[in-house]
């Protein structure tokens, strides 16, 4: 699971966690069942304090994204993992929020970000599909 947390970007540390595990859940990237990384791991790869993590897990638990079994770990939920559409344009909203306010810093236009994202698209697009 890669989380990438931005300490800059305005936004809470636990928020940017809940975040990026409901756009992973959301896009396939952790199936229903898969396990997250245990509290202190995670706290420790993102040199963060784990009660930020801990707090992150509570939420992504109350939104039912995850179930925590006490002695075994924090799981993807297979109850309503897929969040709503409207909760998914909400994370990319985020997200695209965070990529615009890095291309600024950087003097990056607006037309070329779009033309990166286009290629990168391309990129990622299967093999039987640039086939055709």
């Amino acid at each position: 699971m890669q989380i990438h947390i931005s300490p800059t970007d305005g936004v809470p540390i636990y928020l940017q966690i809940v975040n990026q595990v409901k756009y992973l859940v959301s896009s396939g990237r952790l199936g229903i069942g898969e396990e997250l990384p245990a509290i202190r791991v995670l706290a420790e790869k993102l040199l963060i304090n784990p009660n930020t993590v801990a707090r992150a897990y509570r939420e992504l638990e109350m939104a039912g994204v995850v179930v925590k079994h006490r002695t075994t770990g924090t799981y993807v939920s297979g109850v309503g993992s897929r969040l709503p559409r409207r909760d998914r344009l909400k994370a990319i909203t985020q997200r695209i929020d965070a990529l615009l306010t890095e291309a600024r810093q950087m003097d990056i236009p607006l037309d070329e970000i779009i033309d990166i994202l286009r290629d990168r698209d391309d990129a990622m697009q299967p093999v039987e599909s640039k086939q055709e």
